[in-house]
């Protein structure tokens, strides 16, 4: 069993689709630690719902951003985190946390990077008048919303969309490509070539949904 740990920022609702995949025993993994830099995110009451660890850990506890990473990172370590994910931490990771656990980072972003990096995605997209977005889920590098792609889901964008509806479609299928990403890694199914991410025995389809066409 894969043991994960999650950071999160916010309101956990990524966390919520892992705890769930895991529970319904559709991911083989288990969450030894999730992390969380703000004290006020909904995301730690998900985890005492679910009897799941979580410890507080501020990034103004620290002199530095080094020492804030490197505790987040003996945490982990110390609770034998195999795989690392980003599920709403509003955080840029520097090497300093990520030596420590070498392309076994990843994370959930709205859109299909490389567009729309950073924050406010949906609102980029509506705003460029794209006619498709979605979501990725990329191994985390020192880079923003830029690391090898594992998998995407592509989600319309339809004319009367604003940021809040394009968010919640895209948002239904995070919940799907996340935990999936989790099991494939569970299965050791991710081969790394530069910045190529290939799934081995996944079924690629023709339309630009990569394997997240094997959801379930």
């Amino acid at each position: 069993m894969l043991k994960i740990g999650v950071l999160v920022s916010g309101r956990g609702s990524n966390l919520q689709a892992i705890i769930d995949a895991i529970e319904s025993g559709k991911v083989n993994a288990s969450i030894e630690l999730v992390i969380s830099d703000n004290p006020k995110a909904y995301a730690i009451e998900r985890c005492k719902k679910h009897n799941v660890e979580c410890k507080v850990i501020q990034r103004k506890e620290f002199p530095s951003k080094k020492e804030f990473e490197e505790r987040m990172a003996l945490e982990l370590k110390k609770k034998g985190v195999e795989l690392v994910v980003l599920a709403g931490f509003m955080r840029i990771l520097s090497h300093n946390f990520l030596k420590y656990f070498p392309n076994k980072v990843i994370n959930i972003h709205p859109s299909l990077i490389p567009a729309f990096q950073g924050l406010h995605a949906q609102k980029q997209a509506v705003e460029f008048g794209v006619k498709f977005s979605g979501c990725t889920v990329h191994i985390v590098d020192e880079s923003v919303d830029a690391g090898p792609v594992i998998v995407q889901a592509v989600v319309p964008v339809l004319p009367e969309d604003d940021e809040n509806t394009l968010a919640d479609r895209i948002l239904k299928w995070e919940h799907k490509i996340l935990p999936q990403t989790v099991q494939w890694f569970a299965q050791d199914r991710i081969i790394i070539d530069g910045r190529k991410v290939i799934v081995k025995d996944a079924t690629y389809g023709t339309l630009p949904v990569n394997p997240a066409l094997e959801i379930f």
